[in-house]
């Protein structure tokens, strides 16, 4: 089995399991994707702060001139702190609550992402209260689907994300009409973990088909927000470790419609920061079932949580043997069927103490860490 290159030397005197960050890795990542954004100067990056708030690489992604892309106050609290500038903050969800959006208003972020009328409404009203104009985009269910799993489309009318596209006109038009906000634009977002441009190109059509509609009402557009969405090949990370923002970026350009001069935003978080992150764990035992053999780890669901919550797949690699394969189903200490990395997975043979790299680890592993069954958090370390 081809492995990535991992100094295990360095791990002998650390604890398991812990997140390993390859800012090799990033700081190439993030240079391509200011390559890809040079050939369009109304294009404009803002890291979705979700996928990972590691402070070192928030402090990396902020450095590289991007903006950031926060769901939460908290978020908001931590980009600033790795010096996002404040008018390059975009703030999304549908449920910010008053003491979030009156930090963000103190902040003087560049923009809400706005998810309905009601929130529209106390904007305009906490606003008005702290002698402010709140900067707002109107977040658009464009009702498009997406080929991934079911659990991270956000684009159909089913989802609780957005207003609907049918009823934008009446919404713009009593946004317009409010003193403590400022209408700026439209933002959308259909998913993540997406590889299929031809979803991204039919999200293209459907605000191509919008914002012409606003325009025959003769409603203002503003600028455009497409969100993000671009998944990794989570199969091949030692052959394939940078997302394809070439054809992400070569299919806005090629179907989104939009007047010279008019901003367009992204806002990328999975394909930035997953491929430099790995979760490094020890083999605590290997036990032979009746009808399976398992390689039980120290790492577990509360340190990455997708494969039990999507069944997402995870490369995982034995860094310490090179002894020839066996078939192991790879599992965590969790007390839950669910903590399971891998079933029928063949990798070197295992041995207790084994160091395992769980590949592809560095979006939503340690920011959706928790301490179920009281685990500690794990410590992060970096290579350079």
């Amino acid at each position: 089995m081809l492995k990535g290159n991992f100094p295990i030397e360095n791990f002998k005197d650390l604890r398991t399991p812990f997140y390993y960050y390859d800012l090799g890795l990033l700081s190439r990542t993030l240079d391509e994707v200011r390559r890809q954004l040079s050939q369009h100067p109304d294009y404009h990056m803002h890291y979705a702060v979700k996928a990972n708030f590691n402070p070192r690489l928030l402090e990396m992604i902020a450095a590289s001139g991007m903006g950031a892309d926060c769901v939460s106050g908290g978020e908001v609290e931590a980009a600033v702190k790795a010096g996002f500038a404040p008018s390059d903050i975009f703030f999304a969800g549908v449920g910010k609550s008053d003491e979030e959006i009156r930090y963000a208003l103190g902040v003087g972020i560049g923009r809400f992402n706005v998810e309905s009328l009601a929130e529209l409404n106390v904007i305009d009203e906490i606003a008005a209260s702290m002698g402010k104009v709140a900067p707002v985009s109107l977040r658009v269910n464009p009702d498009i689907g997406a080929h991934t799993h079911a659990n991270i489309t956000t684009g159909l009318a089913e989802n609780k994300f957005g207003i609907n596209h049918d009823v934008l006109e009446d919404i713009i038009r009593h946004c317009l009409t409010l003193n403590h906000v400022a209408y700026k634009g439209l933002h959308f977002h259909i998913g993540s973990q997406i590889l299929d441009m031809s979803d991204f190109a039919a999200l293209c059509n459907r605000i191509n088909e919008i914002t012409a509609r606003l325009e025959r009402h003769s409603l203002p557009v503003g600028d455009i927000n497409v969100g993000g969405g671009l998944g990794i090949d989570y199969h091949h990370p030692n052959h394939l470790d940078m997302a394809d923002f070439a054809s992400y970026f070569a299919t806005f350009r090629k179907h989104l419609m939009v007047k010279n001069g008019t901003p367009v935003h992204f806002e990328l978080g999975r394909s930035i920061v997953a491929p430099c992150g790995s979760l490094i764990c020890r083999v605590l035992y290997v036990k032979e079932g009746s009808y399976r053999q398992f390689a039980i780890i120290d790492g577990s669901m509360t340190e990455l949580i997708r494969p039990a919550l999507y069944k997402a797949y995870h490369r995982v690699e034995n860094l310490s043997s090179h002894e020839p394969e066996e078939v192991y189903d790879v599992v965590g200490p969790v007390c839950e069927s669910s903590d399971v990395f891998a079933k029928s997975y063949s990798m070197d043979k295992c041995h207790r103490g084994d160091f395992i790299a769980i590949r592809s680890a560095g979006a939503y592993g340690e920011a959706m860490a928790s301490q179920y069954n009281l685990h500690a958090l794990p410590s992060s370390y970096y290579h350079k």
